[in-house]
């Protein structure tokens, strides 16, 4: 019942804005998503199942939002990229992803969990499901009740879809999931004028993002990035002129 599931989801996140976890009761959660208590349980097999499926969904949220700003950040007039970006596109998107990830967590306090590991008693932190515990029938249950991410994980998730995304699409050589392209040498992204240090680029921009969530400031993490990232510094640097 996915809809049903949704409208679960939607009543418990709400719930969770009004009342610390502990005190969000199943049967209101029901009552507010229009279903029986009996469709929850069935759904989500207990209160902490409950928890991690609304953790999980905040995590496919959130990566699907970078995939999709990283997607919108190309252009949709140019279609499809065969070829790298260039330096000054590579710090453009990943200045996007960081604004919004910074924008994001600081609206959404189940995905600022998720990003920085520090759950409050206000939050649904999920229990791990217990050795020995019969498998949920439901398969969206299933995958909420596996492992699910911690912080270095999801920084590792955005770093590979930048990654993705960055080094472009090739004819009949497409990107593996690690972001490698497939039947590529060693060197084969410098040949194609890809920056070897395109990875740790990428992932630079993301922490850098996570330390604006966990102590923000008042310089724009989006100029930040690009000074980090960038290949002209001085182009993008707030603190150029002292130098």
């Amino acid at each position: 019942m996915p809809a049903a599931r949704e409208s679960l989801l939607n009543a418990a996140l709400a719930a969770v804005g009004e009342l610390p976890w502990s005190a969000v009761r199943m049967v209101d959660v029901a009552a507010a998503a229009g279903v029986s208590r009996q469709t929850l349980y069935n759904e989500f097999g207990s209160k902490d199942g409950l928890a991690r499926a609304l953790v999980r969904r905040e995590a496919d949220r959130y990566l699907r939002g970078v995939e999709r700003l990283l997607g919108q950040s190309a252009g949709a007039a140019d279609g499809p990229s065969e070829a790298p970006a260039s330096d000054r596109l590579v710090s453009d998107r990943l200045a996007s992803v960081a604004e919004w990830t910074v924008g994001e967590a600081r609206a959404r306090p189940l995905l600022r969990a998720l990003l920085t590991g520090c759950w409050g008693e206000r939050l649904p932190a999920p229990e791990p499901v217990r050795g020995g515990a019969v498998l949920s029938r439901v398969p969206a249950q299933r995958r909420a009740d596996a492992k699910l991410p911690v912080p270095a994980e999801i920084v590792a998730a955005v770093r590979e879809r930048s990654l993705v995304a960055l080094r472009g699409r090739r004819p009949g050589n497409g990107p593996r999931p690690d972001g490698t392209a497939a039947g590529a040498g060693a060197g084969a992204g410098e040949r194609a004028g890809e920056t070897a240090d395109l990875p740790q680029r990428c992932e630079l921009a993301v922490r850098l993002a996570l330390s604006y969530v966990v102590a923000p400031a008042g310089e724009s993490i989006g100029r930040l990035v690009r000074a980090a990232v960038g290949d002209d510094v001085t182009a993008t640097s707030p603190r150029a002129g002292d130098r």
